[in-house]
């Protein structure tokens, strides 16, 4: 359900709005990694939030939080708009909206398949892309920050929550078909009990308490439907022979795929838009 970046945008971004302490930033991000670093990318990047260039910063989750405070502008700044600054971005082969093209920002945010960014008070914009790191004394991976500035601001989407959980409903349906056509290695292998395992993995991942109701019960609807489609994907559906039987087992979850993606993303801008009102 969750990964870095949206933690990250959903407790920043409610902090940035007085509506959470910098502790629980720190607490969201400590879940994911005992340890982060931020680097820029660029000297521009540097320019426009106060990192050193071009070495790292080794202040970790602090040092992140500066970041975004000297990015997204100080409260009181007569130019800070009284609404997000900060967006998601879950990029996808063949979906890459809101990413500059033609940039390393867009390369490396499609290859973690998330990425934030934000906006200052001055119209410019940087880009953040997480990217796990294993430690040398073999310890718990760190996660590395990287910041990158943009050419232009990034156009804001702004699905619909409402659609989005009106498409979630009936991918609801296709989801529990799909599961029931698996085809376990073993009798010991429940599909049903892998999904919930998947799910209480993510379970420790909380929520800012201004969320919308109906945002937090579209981004459960969608972990959920995604813990089928890992399932449904590691498994052959019962009655596939062949390379081409699976292939159409696995078009057929491709979508479903689709709708989470967009199912988060509206959920998410929904929980950002609700800290400022």
């Amino acid at each position: 359900m969750w990964c870095p970046s949206v933690s990250l945008s959903v407790w920043s971004n409610a902090w940035l709005a007085g509506q959470a302490a910098p502790d629980d930033v720190l607490d969201a991000l400590s879940a994911w990694a005992p340890i982060h670093s931020v680097v820029a990318y660029d000297a521009v990047a540097a320019g426009r939030t106060g990192l050193p260039w071009p070495d790292i910063d080794d202040d970790g989750a602090v040092s992140l939080l500066q970041t975004l405070r000297t990015a997204t502008g100080r409260i009181g700044d007569s130019r800070r708009p009284d609404r997000p600054a900060i967006s998601l971005a879950l990029p996808v082969p063949g979906d890459v909206r809101g990413l500059a093209p033609g940039t390393q920002f867009q390369d490396d945010a499609l290859q973690a398949g998330e990425a934030l960014l934000v906006t200052a008070p001055d119209g410019t914009a940087i880009g953040l892309v997480p990217a796990f790191e294993d430690v040398d004394t073999g310890g718990p991976a760190a996660l590395a920050w990287s910041v990158y500035s943009l050419p232009g601001v990034p156009v804001p989407d702004h699905p619909d929550l409402g659609e989005a959980e009106y498409e979630l409903r009936s991918a609801v349906r296709s989801a529990a078909g799909a599961l029931d056509t698996v085809r376990p290695n073993t009798a010991e292998q429940d599909p049903r009990a892998l999904v919930e395992e998947i799910l209480q993995a993510h379970s420790h991942h909380r929520i800012p308490e201004h969320a919308p109701a109906r945002a937090i019960r579209v981004l459960a609807t969608a972990a959920h439907i995604d813990a089928i489609v890992a399932v449904s994907s590691e498994f052959a559906p019962i009655g596939t022979h062949s390379a081409s039987e699976a292939g159409l087992a696995d078009a057929a979850l491709r979508p479903l795929a689709s709708v989470v993606r967009s199912a988060r993303g509206a959920a998410v801008s929904a929980i950002l838009h609700s800290a400022w009102k």
